[in-house]
């Protein structure tokens, strides 16, 4: 309408046609008139340089409809064909931005957010004198920052973040006098901090964390009055903190992981009045703590990560005044004094984490720990000297999923009330002084993970209730007194242990058979007790186990020929035992093998392959009737009296000649393994992944592909491309990640996606069972990772079948499968978030990368944008940690608002994402749903339904389920009411995972008992 108003009163005085007329008119001239214009050949020109467009992002950009209609575009109401914005975030999109840019003489927001633009940002750019808003974070734009952005003067918003980005830091950037908002985190970039940008004065946010950068921080940076963000963590920086820094209204500061040195100013907590969030960890930083800090005049202060410095004096005694505070790190200094601090944070209701271990504080654990937050999910006060007993009261923080008292004196019982804390999932009170029988209570905690009291005086047997761990990954009871023998129910366990020691106790009896049902084990310790028996033939299915010491027992018997299948097996020590036969060549072939098999009754011939070859790595010394080996080992000779010595001479014959041909198989083949070594040491290192299944080589994975046929594949994205395959003998369907390597950043993701599920045993996560690094057919690299095949394909599948889905009713879920569904995924982010010795960022959750198996249990895969940002132990939580801030990589709709520019990357955003999956599960609406614009969203949608108009909204094939039922239509209000309350703008205001699961759970017990009663 805007062009008829603009045309039609020329028309009307100079031809006497119509209104009708004009419009038909004017419509066919605006929507189907050939495209002429500059700035219509400019676009033309931009999408010609896009070598890849996968999702058709361009495909409107054709000269049959005017070039102001096409997707992304949006021109001037005045000037009818000039191009003034630009959005093509998170599209695929693969190419180069053209000189030809810089012909859009009217544009002023350019974002292409969140692709692969690659090569250099063009100097054209600075021909753009109206531009104001320019976002290229998360591509791979190469070479240095253009100087002519300098001629850009009505810029007030920059982001460069997550590209190649090199050089220094331009001068000529110092006339970009409006900026707002500028990052350049996460380049390339080398040189120091220049101070002409504590000149911008009207700077809100700076981003240059983990980009290369060296020097001081500039003194001038005290004169940004504005400043609410200022990020510069993860660089070289040294030298001391400016104090003008202090002094100002900022919200957060994050110096993390520098090397800067020097004290913090006294006055701190009352000159920095608007401080929310001070990340300091991780630097040189020494002298006290000062007091005023704890006694801050702003009582919006949240977070303080002073951890891992220099830091001594006494331990701040009063936190009373910041009631306010979520996170408080203090740990890895030399701080003294005792623990009568934790007395004043009773009054920091919202406390979720407390870390003040490996400090020098002394005392005992006073009773008014049992008065801290309800919230306190994280606790941690491991490495001092804290004695006496551990205060039953500590039942009352119910949300406790993490407790780490480790290396202190803490001695009596552990309270049977510790079993009351239901959502402990990590219990870590290993070398102390406790004492008594290990309480049953514990078992009543089916969530632990990770179980750790060894390095004490426990006495009595393991409890049976230990059998009640669904979800044990670690145990650790080794250097007690336990005694009795090993509960078979406790290695009867669906999930598995990944490592279980029992060392040095006084354990009697067998090795249970029912250790075979631990498939993922990695580490079995059982040294050091006064077990018997044989090794069980059920050891033979822990194909993961790497790692297996029995030595100091009364072991017997023969080495089974089972343990052959143990082909991933580093370390195997059956010292000081009674096994007795020959000892079998078969541990010759288990590559990188160390081998301990001294002081036992073996007998016979020792091989001399493999393992037996390399003195440093095998023992067998006190086996006197060992004979033969090699000459290193001085064993002594084996007979050689033989009454058919003619019929061996003749086999001789026959073996020489074999054995010659063999060993220079065996050159040729260590030449060649050489050779391929020194071409891998010009290459990045690939991260390793704790507990290896499987070894697949590329000729395998052609073999269980089909040559990676068409017929297998079943995916493909920006990184590479997915196939089924089935391993040789048929019984084993795997899926087959195959990067692309021709893509820039493929690489990152495969290390992304190993670090992040390296050590990570959970039922709901996709698991890896291989990894495949070698060179294809054609000599060419090849990385490919395999996974365990999920018949049920994605749950994007199921929300929205395919268009040509004959049936899709039978593709449809029911309410408690969606709920099941949403419960798995929950499950995992809680586990991913705080089940680990890493915080674990996903930062790509979507119905796309939940998969399902035969019993529809979902399970969370693609960890290619994952962020393994802190250790657990030691590091600033995920909310305060920087390992990648201003525009995640991530999927539009389900990215979290704050990630637009310098908000950190947190566990909050996964939240989100969470909530926005949850909604649409429910709706079955996409996030990217066309009725949605800048004012409304899915979760403005459903917020705005709740609750009278709930079933209007809901997905049809749910609604139907549930129309004659109130109460199921309630449950329905409080599971879509937790989707809203998890896509909260604000993070602060979003659920935690850990309450989800509980909620979401309750709602599942509560429908369900209705259904049954109905």
């Amino acid at each position: 309408m805007m062009y008829r108003s603009a045309m039609e009163g020329n028309f009307m005085l100079h031809f006497s046609i119509t209104k009708t007329a004009l419009f038909f008119f004017l419509f066919f001239y605006c929507f189907t008139a050939p495209v002429r214009s500059d700035d219509a050949q400019a676009l033309l020109a931009f999408k010609a340089a896009i070598i890849s467009d996968q999702m058709g992002s361009l495909t409107s950009w054709n000269e049959t409809v005017h070039h102001c209609t096409w997707k992304g575009v949006a021109c001037s109401p005045r000037h009818r064909d000039k191009v003034v914005s630009i959005n093509l975030r998170s599209q695929g999109l693969v190419g180069t931005l053209p000189p030809h840019l810089g012909n859009l003489t009217f544009l002023r927001a350019i974002i292409l957010q969140n692709n692969t633009f690659q090569g250099q940002i063009p100097d054209e750019i600075g021909r753009l004198r109206r531009l104001e808003y320019i976002e290229f974070s998360n591509n791979s734009f190469t070479g240095e920052i253009p100087g002519n952005l300098s001629e850009c003067r009505n810029v007030y918003y920059l982001n460069l973040i997550g590209n190649s980005l090199t050089g220094r830091i331009r001068p000529e950037l110092a006339s970009l006098v409006r900026l707002q908002a500028f990052g350049l985190s996460k380049n390339r970039l080398s040189g120091t901090i220049p101070s002409w940008i504590g000149n911008l004065t009207f700077l809100g946010r700076l981003s240059m964390a983990e980009c290369g950068l060296e020097g001081q921080i500039p003194e001038s940076f005290g004169r940004l009055r504005y400043l609410k963000l200022l990020q510069l963590s993860q660089n070289r920086l040294t030298g001391s903190i400016p104090p003008g820094i202090f002094n100002s209204s900022i919200l957060e500061i994050s110096l993390r992981s520098n090397r800067l040195e020097g004290t913090i100013p006294p006055d701190i907590g009352y000159t920095l009045t608007d401080i929310r969030n001070l990340n300091l960890g991780e630097n040189n930083l020494s002298g006290e703590i000062p007091g005023s800090l704890s006694n801050a005049s702003s009582s919006s202060l949240s977070a303080i990560n002073l951890s891992s410095n220099k830091f001594s004096g006494p331990m701040l005694k009063s936190f009373e005044r910041l009631s306010n505070l979520e996170y408080l790190f203090f740990s890895a200094n030399k701080l003294y004094g005792d623990f009568e601090f934790i007395s004043s944070l009773t009054n920091c209701t919202k406390l979720k984490v407390l870390a003040v271990s490996v400090n020098l504080l002394n005392g005992t654990l006073p009773d008014s720990i049992a008065n801290l937050s309800r919230q306190l999910t994280y606790l941690s006060l491991a490495g001092n000297g804290m004695y006496g007993g551990i205060p039953s009261g500590i039942e009352n923080l119910v949300n406790l999923n993490f407790v780490s008292l480790r290396n202190n004196s803490l001695s009596g019982t552990i309270p049977s009330s510790i079993g009351n804390l239901v959502k402990l999932q990590t219990l870590y009170l290993e070398v102390n002084k406790l004492t008594g029988d290990i309480p049953h209570s514990l078992g009543s905690l089916s969530l632990m993970n990770d179980l750790f009291l060894g390095y004490n005086n426990f006495s009595g047997a393991i409890p049976q209730s230990f059998s009640n761990f669904r979800d044990l990954m670690r145990l650790d009871l080794s250097h007690n007194n336990l005694n009795g023998e090993i509960p078979p129910a406790l290695l009867n366990l669906s999930s598995g242990f990944i490592s279980f020691s029992l060392a040095s106790n006084e354990l009697t009896g067998h090795i249970p058979s029912e250790v075979g049902v631990l498939r993922n084990l990695g580490n079995l310790d059982l040294s050091n007790n006064r077990l018997s028996g044989p090794i069980p033939s059920a050891l033979s299915s822990c194909v993961a186990l790497q790692r297996l010491h029995l030595e100091g027992n009364s072991f017997g018997g023969e080495i089974p020929s089972g343990l052959r299948a143990l082909r991933g097996l580093e370390d195997l020590d059956l010292s000081r035992n009674r096994f007795s036969g020959p000892i079998p060549s078969f541990l010759g072939e288990i590559p990188l093998l160390k081998l301990n098999l001294s002081f036992n009754e073996f007998k016979g011939r020792l091989p001399t392959t493999g393992v037996f070859q390399n003195t440093s790595a095998i023992s067998v010394q006190g086996n006197d009737a060992l004979c033969g080996g090699i000459v290193e080992l001085r064993l002594q000779p084996c007979s050689t009296s033989n009454p058919n010595k003619r019929n061996v001479a003749k086999v001789l014959k026959i073996v020489l000649p074999v054995g010659v041909m063999s060993s220079i198989l065996m050159v040729l083949l260590g030449l060649f393994i050489h050779k391929v070594k020194v071409q891998r040491r010009s290459k990045p290192l690939m991260p390793s992944l704790d507990g290896k299944i499987m070894r697949l080589s590329y000729a395998d994975l052609v073999k269980a592909t089909d040559g990676f046929s068409k017929a297998n594949l079943i995916g493909s994205g920006r990184f590479g491309s997915v196939y089924k395959g089935k391993l040789a003998g048929g019984e084993t369907m795997v899926a087959v990640k195959v990067l692309d390597l021709n893509v820039r950043g493929a690489s990152k993701t495969f290390v992304a996606e190993c670090n992040a599920l390296r050590g990570t045993r959970h039922r709901n996560l996709v698991k890896i069972l291989s990894v495949c690094l070698s060179t294809d057919l054609r000599g060419q690299d090849f990385m490919g990772l395999v996974y365990e095949f999920k018949s049920n394909g994605s749950l994007e599948e199921w929300l929205h079948p395919a268009p040509d889905e004959q049936d899709t009713a039978a593709r449809s879920l029911n309410m408690i499968q969606r709920l099941n569904i949403a419960i798995d995924i929950a499950s995992a982010l809680e586990y991913l978030h705080f089940g680990n010795d890493t915080t674990i960022i996903h930062g790509d959750l979507k119905p796309s990368n939940i998969l399902l198996d035969d019993n529809m249990v979902a399970n969370v895969g693609d960890f290619g944008l994952a962020k393994v940002i802190s250790k657990i132990t030691e590091e600033f939580p995920a909310v305060m940690s920087e390992s990648g801030s201003m525009g995640i990589k991530g999927t539009i709709g389900y990215i979290a608002p704050e990630y637009g520019l310098g908000d950190m990357v947190s566990i909050q955003g996964d939240v989100y994402s969470f909530g926005i999956l949850l909604l649409e599960m429910f709706t079955n609406i996409r996030p990217t749903n066309e009725a949605f614009n800048e004012r409304s969203n899915l979760h403005t949608f459903v917020c705005n339904a709740l609750p009278d108009d709930t079933m209007d909204i809901l997905d049809p094939f749910i609604a139907q389920e549930i129309i004659n039922s109130q109460k199921a239509e309630k449950s329905m209000v409080s599971i879509l009411k937790i989707g809203v309350a998890c896509s909260n703008e604000l993070p602060r205001d979003r659920m935690a995972m850990t309450d989800v699961v509980t909620e979401l759970s309750k709602i599942r017990s509560a429908y369900v008992a209705d259904e049954r009663m109905s």
